[in-house]
């Protein structure tokens, strides 16, 4: 089971984005949806009474929510995808990168153009047409297997040069966090001194994840529209995950928090699913910041 699922944040577009996304992903599809109720919503979600709520897609066997929701937030470059096109997986990986790429870029814009870099022969970033970016990189067959999916946080704006202290955070709040790679800046680079993080990959889980800091200065940082929800076994580990994580009360609410580098996340027990299938759970849900398993089931 995946532990950490990232959550991408659409503004009212996400049953458009599961089609555009079923076609421009490989073997990407859908695993799964839930809708909103059909009466008792606050007034904010009034609009989406019986609509569309999560999406859960599938690219391989990685696992992306599509939350369908209003215009409050909106995915940006700070937390990103890494698309990991190996050669030794896929014999056609660089077609197979152009092909992703082409697609992906429709209606979005290219943040780093495809083409050949110092640590990739083939690499580009691209923010799609619903705000989220990928970065779609030929890897070298020869070196440390990754998953095809890992997400990517970027420390910029106010968390800029955070990158190794995120790192160690991350490692003592998770049990299961392992150290991968760290590549330091060789000299200063933009906003980043010599010895900042250039690029850098840890686990948690079994599940890899990669942090940099920005070699350029940025206009954004971290926020809501990319959360990383966290599928917790019971209630303890609910509670030692948010007293851990959450570090701005005013980002509480209804199991989301926001750790001290404004990375967002959302603690929830297994089986949220089925917990939101109990009677006038939704409406408990949203009275609750930090999530009661007990609470949702109505007990």
């Amino acid at each position: 089971m995946q532990k950490i699922i990232p959550h991408v944040w659409c503004q009212g577009t996400a049953e458009e984005a599961v089609a555009f996304y079923r076609d421009a992903l490989p073997d990407c599809t859908l695993a799964g949806s839930s809708k909103y109720p059909s009466e008792g919503l606050p007034d904010f979600q009034q609009k989406f009474a019986g609509e569309l709520l999560t999406a859960d897609l599938r690219i391989g066997d990685y696992h992306v929510v599509l939350i369908n929701a209003g215009e409050e937030y909106h995915p940006n470059p700070a937390l990103s995808f890494f698309l990991d096109f190996d050669p030794s997986r896929d014999p056609d990986a660089r077609a197979s990168l152009q092909a992703t790429w082409d697609r992906l870029g429709e209606g979005g814009t290219a943040l780093m153009p495809l083409g050949e870099y110092p640590f990739s022969p083939f690499y580009g970033w691209v923010q799609d047409r619903f705000g989220v970016s990928w970065q779609l990189i030929l890897s070298n067959p020869d070196g440390a297997p990754r998953p095809f999916v890992v997400p990517a946080l970027m420390f910029c704006g106010p968390v800029q040069n955070r990158a190794r202290e995120a790192l160690d955070f991350y490692a003592a709040t998770f049990d299961d966090a392992a150290p991968g790679t760290v590549v330091p800046y060789p000299e200063p680079t933009g906003p980043a001194p010599a010895g900042a993080v250039m690029f850098s990959d840890f686990s948690i889980a079994g599940e890899w994840f990669a942090a940099m800091d920005s070699g350029v200065e940025q206009p954004f940082t971290f926020d809501p529209g990319v959360s990383l929800a966290v599928q917790c076994r019971d209630q303890e580990e609910i509670d030692r995950l948010w007293a851990a994580l959450s570090h701005h009360p005013e980002a509480e609410a209804c199991g989301w928090c926001m750790d001290q580098f404004g990375v967002s996340w959302q603690i929830i027990p297994q089986g949220m699913g089925e917990l939101m299938q109990h009677p006038g759970a939704h409406q408990r849900l949203l009275e609750m910041k930090k999530l009661s398993i007990a609470g949702l089931r109505g007990d």
